[in-house]
């Protein structure tokens, strides 16, 4: 698929048909996914690929993840990009870590995420993000380690469109480009 008809293509989800996604896709989509930006390449998202369906129930009564035959949750460790900014080669020349004015493990598990969106579409299927309300939750059931953070649940599928309802907020529509792009000052 063309990369514009990705993106224009891509938005979340909710019901997805109970068909498995093909191991093919599910493969690309897992390697695709760790090619996000990485801050010094610290390396600081992981991720749990949850097929199992009795995890997935658990998940879906547990969260507000999206009943699908294909979930994923990011994870994310800020205390891997503090390790990698404390070694030798991002040290500022007083010997100290930088400061962090912009938490960049967001960023980056975002990108992930973005990178599991758009592959999802380039391979027909469909896919809709659940915040992780509940990390604490996620973490007991999934074993994540205490350094990891669990950004939410990415249900992926195909898309049952016929009972499948739109966002309400989608009515709002994009915010004029006069308003989001400034060019040379605000």
């Amino acid at each position: 698929m063309d990369f514009a008809n990705a993106v224009l293509k891509r938005r979340m989800i909710r019901k997805f048909k109970p068909t498995p996604v093909p191991e093919e896709s599910q493969n690309r989509i897992l390697d695709l996914m760790q090619h996000y930006p990485s801050a010094g390449f610290s390396q600081g998202v992981a991720f749990i690929v949850v097929t199992d369906p009795i995890v997935q129930k658990r998940l879906k009564n547990s969260s507000r993840a999206y009943e699908a035959p294909l979930m994923i949750v990011p994870c994310v460790s800020e205390k891997l990009y503090h390790d990698r900014y404390r070694e030798s080669d991002k040290l500022r020349p007083d010997g100290t870590e930088i400061d962090w004015p912009t938490p960049y493990w967001h960023f980056d598990v975002g990108c992930a995420c973005m990178i599991i969106f758009l592959t999802a579409v380039n391979e027909g299927l469909a896919s809709a993000l659940a915040g992780a309300f509940r990390p604490d939750l996620l973490r007991k059931e999934l074993g994540i380690p205490p350094d990891f953070h669990p950004v939410g649940i990415i249900s992926i599928g195909y898309p049952d469109l016929e009972r499948d309802t739109p966002s309400p907020s989608l009515k709002r529509g994009h915010r004029p480009k006069r308003e989001v792009i400034h060019y040379n000052n605000w």
